[in-house]
């Protein structure tokens, strides 16, 4: 079951979802508005090695905004800082982006119960398009869980390679897999 407004603002007051910062505006009927944090960040190598760790460049988006162009994949922020301690979140891009041609994930939209930490976006233009910091871009939609059958939750597992992280978007660490 997908959470409503209503649902998330009670989890929010029990503590199960946390939001930070929360702008009640930002709460649409089932679903948050996330937005784009000022840092990204770009893979400095030709070919990516899923065997090691791909060096980054980060920068921050100028005020004047920063043109995405086609065939580069950017790793971006958000703004907010989550955790979900009782939910499954899954984050998915804005229609108002889709239509300019933006894509937030390649494929790791569903967050884990006990995520804590920012949301790494793996961003993709079809045209050159302008972004800025701050920019509504994604939103996250959260469905209950049965948590009394949960085990060890993310934020307390061992080998969760993506957890607390902070205002930083963080490349692939699949080479911390055994294959």
């Amino acid at each position: 079951m997908i959470l409503t407004d209503g649902d998330i603002l009670k989890a929010i007051e029990e503590g199960s979802i946390v939001i930070k910062p929360f702008v009640r505006e930002c709460l649409g009927s089932n679903s948050y508005d996330v937005h784009l944090g000022k840092k990204m960040a770009v893979y400095t190598e030709e070919v990516l090695d899923a065997k090691k760790s791909n060096p980054v460049k980060s920068f921050e988006i100028p005020e004047e905004g920063f043109v995405l162009q086609p065939g580069e994949l950017y790793l971006g922020v958000t703004e907010e800082h989550t955790e979900t301690h009782c939910h499954v979140p899954f984050l998915e891009g804005k229609s108002s982006t889709g239509r300019l041609g933006i894509s937030i994930h390649a494929t790791a939209g569903k967050g884990d119960v006990g995520f804590v930490g920012t949301w790494t976006l793996e961003i993709e233009a079809t045209k050159p398009v302008r972004v800025y910091a701050g920019m509504p871009i994604g939103q996250l939609l959260y469905f209950s869980a049965n948590v009394q059958n949960l085990l060890v939750p993310y934020n307390k597992k061992q080998n969760a390679k993506y957890n607390n992280q902070i205002d930083e978007p963080v490349g692939s660490m699949m080479y911390r897999n055994e294959f």
